[in-house]
This record gives C-alpha cells, structure tokens and sequence, in this order.
C-alpha cells in the first residue's frame, strides 16, 4: 500500500470518526443542556417541580410580586392568559390561580406548556405544587378550559428579590395523523414512512 493511500485511509477513518462523534454530540445536546439548565437554574428550570415536602410557615412581614405570563409558541393557535397577570404574595404562602386557553380551530388539538422562571436565581424558591405543565392539555375543536396553578415562594428567596415572572410557553404536540393507504396503493407497495 502506497504512502497516498495510507493517508487517504486514515483520513477517510478520522472524517468518519468525527461524524460519529458530532452526531452522537447533537444527539445528546438536549438532554445535557436539560441537566445543566437544572442544575444551574439556567433559563429559569425550576428545580423544585413537586409538592413541598415540609410545611413552611408564612412570613407576613414580606411582600413577593409574582408576574404570570403566558406566550403562544408561533406555531400554536390557541388563545392563552393568565386568570391574574399578577399575584401578590407572602413568602411560605401557597396561592392558587389559574391560566385560560381557548382552542379557536375546527380540530382537536394537544399542548404543552414549558415554564421560565426569571430571575434564574427565583427558580429554586419558587414551587409549582400543582400546574397544568405537568400534563399535556388535550382541547377539543372550540373548547375553553381554565387551567389551575398552585404555586408558593419559600422564605428562602434572597431579599433583594422583589418580582419573580414565572412564564409560560405553549406548544402544539397535537400527534400529526397518518394517512390511511388504500388497498390499490398498498398493492402497489407504496409507504408513508
């Protein structure tokens, strides 16, 4: 074996290699960039998505604003707002509210909506006890729902916050349907995978 082909060979193993290796990266990326926004609270990821474990007493010499809103991805029709676009709100004290969506299409749809808390830093002090983000929200064509939120802020949040936004994005994951073959096209072999 020529000196020309052992290069080409080993270039040709280094581009494949590099291929597996970028591949397999973009194929991770999204579940580490999860882990890491959780860990870190990133992007508003709250860590604390759960009920509260211990019952935490309230301090009524403290007052949190917490901001809700509610922002359709651009691929999502639905009409989609908070009940309150802002609560007041003592540390350690559980408030309820909820957000309204209303499906304006001729068809049955599916969402999901994905929270952001900011300042990043509110995001381990803020606990959804209960929240429609929990579970997709199947609408049937013309359907309003109001979707409940149970939420508390521990007394844990640094004083120096005063505002907390929690916001929410909602996304259409309505199942795409598959199209039936006819028994002519299925003859003819054809395929919609």
């Amino acid at each position: 074996m020529s000196q020309l082909q052992r290069r080409n060979r080993s270039l040709i193993t280094r581009l494949i290699a590099g291929t597996v290796l970028m591949f397999g990266f973009g194929f991770l990326l999204v579940p580490l960039y999860d882990v890491f926004c959780r860990v870190t609270g990133l992007n508003g990821k709250v860590l604390n998505n759960g009920p509260v474990a211990q019952v935490v007493e309230m301090n009524p010499e403290r007052r949190v604003r917490v901001q809700l809103l509610a922002v359709n991805n651009e691929a999502m029709p639905w009409r989609f707002q908070p009940d309150q676009p802002e609560i007041s709100v003592f540390p350690g004290e559980m408030k309820q509210t909820a957000f309204m969506a209303f499906n304006p299409t001729r068809r049955s749809m599916v969402g999901q909506a994905v929270p952001s808390v900011a300042p990043s830093e509110a995001a381990a002090h803020l606990h959804k006890v209960n929240c429609f983000c929990f579970e997709q929200q199947p609408l049937m064509a013309g359907e309003q729902r109001a979707m409940p939120l149970v939420f508390m802020v521990d007394n844990e949040l640094p004083l120096h916050i005063s505002t907390i936004t929690l916001s929410y994005t909602l996304f259409d994951i309505t199942p795409e349907p598959r199209p039936v073959l006819t028994l002519q096209q299925h003859r003819q072999g054809e395929s919609y995978e």
